[in-house]
C-alpha cells in the first residue's frame, strides 16, 4: 500500500507517472498588451453610445412618452407590420431554404448568394429596387395597377413587404444551416416508408429543423421591427399608416428628443431581449 508521504503518492492512477496539468490553464493569465489595449477601446467604443442613451433617458417622463398617441401608434403599427413581415418571410423563406440545402440544380451558388444580398445591400438602395419592380409604374406593379388596382408603395402592405425583403435572408440562412446541419436519412425512410416528400418534410423534417426555424423568425421579427432605409423609400412616412417605429424616432428627434429617446429605449430593449433569447444557440462558448 502506498503512503500519502512517499514518493509517487501524487502520480496519476497506476501509471507512477506525474499527473500533467490540462493544457490551456495557465494560458489565459497573461493577456498581450497590444491586444487588451485595442479590445479595451473596441468594448468602450460599443458600449458607450448605448450607455449615453440610458443616462440620458428621461425616465420619469417615460410612462407619458411612450402613452403619448403618437408613439402608441407607431409602436402598434411596427409590431403589426413586423409581425405580418415575419409571418410572410416564414411562410415564403422555408421552402426556399429547403430547396437551397435538399436538392441540387445549376446556379445554386448563384442563387444562394443573391437571397442573401440584402443583408448587404443599402437599405435604400432596396427601397429605390422595389420602386422600380413594383412601384405604380414599376415592371410588375404596373400590372398590378391595372389588371387589379392593387397599388403597394406608401401603405401598410408596403411597409410590409419593405421589411419582409430585408428581413427574410436572415431567416433563409438561419434554417438552410439547420437543415444542412439535421440528418436528411430520415427524410429518405420516411419516403420510403410511402410517405410523400412534403408529408416527410412536414411530419418529420419541420420538427427537426424547429429551433432554427424558431430562431430565424425571432431575427427576422428584430430585422424588420428596426427597418427604416427601404420603409421610407418605398412606403414613405404618413403616421398611422407606413409611420414605424425607426420612422418615429427619426421624425421626433427632430422636434421632441424625449420621445426620440424613449422609442430608442424600446427598440433596445427588444434587441436585448432578442440577444438574450438566442445565447444558447449562438452565444455559448465551450
Amino acid at each position: 500500500m502506498t503512503r500519502l508521504d512517499e514518493p509517487g503518492a501524487a502520480a496519476g492512477p497506476r501509471t507512477g507517472r506525474p499527473r500533467r496539468r490540462r493544457a490551456g490553464t495557465g494560458g489565459r493569465r497573461g493577456v498581450p498588451l497590444p491586444l487588451l489595449l485595442p479590445g479595451l477601446i473596441a468594448l468602450v467604443f460599443l458600449l458607450l453610445p448605448l450607455l449615453a442613451l440610458l443616462l440620458r433617458a428621461p425616465w420619469r417622463s417615460l410612462p407619458e412618452q411612450l402613452t403619448s398617441p403618437e408613439v402608441w401608434q407607431a409602436l402598434q403599427l411596427s409590431l403589426i407590420t413586423a409581425t405580418a413581415a415575419t409571418a410572410v418571410s416564414l411562410v415564403l423563406g422555408v421552402p426556399l431554404a429547403w430547396l437551397l440545402a435538399r436538392t441540387e440544380f445549376p446556379g445554386r451558388g448563384l442563387v444562394r448568394a443573391l437571397v442573401t444580398l440584402p443583408l448587404v445591400l443599402p437599405p435604400v438602395v432596396g427601397g429605390v429596387a422595389l420602386l422600380l419592380a413594383l412601384g405604380r409604374n414599376g415592371v410588375v406593379g404596373q400590372w398590378l395597377d391595372s389588371w387589379f388596382g392593387i397599388t403597394l408603395p406608401f401603405t401598410t402592405a408596403g411597409v410590409v413587404i419593405a421589411e419582409a425583403f430585408v428581413a427574410m435572408p436572415f431567416l433563409v440562412i438561419s434554417v438552410e444551416g439547420t437543415l444542412r446541419a439535421a440528418d436528411p436519412r430520415y427524410e429518405e425512410a420516411a419516403t420510403t416508408l410511402g410517405a410523400s416528400r412534403f408529408t416527410a418534410f412536414r411530419r418529420v423534417t419541420l420538427p427537426l429543423i424547429a429551433p432554427g426555424v424558431a430562431a430565424g423568425s425571432v431575427l427576422a421579427w428584430a430585422r424588420a421591427l428596426g427597418e427604416f432605409g427601404a420603409t421610407i423609400t418605398f412606403a414613405g412616412n404618413f403616421p398611422g399608416r407606413t409611420q414605424t417605429m425607426p420612422l418615429a424616432v427619426y421624425l421626433a428627434l427632430q422636434d421632441d428628443p424625449e420621445a426620440a429617446i424613449a422609442l430608442s429605449l424600446v427598440l433596445l430593449a427588444v434587441s436585448i431581449t432578442v440577444l438574450a433569447g438566442l445565447r444558447d444557440r449562438w452565444m455559448t462558448t465551450s
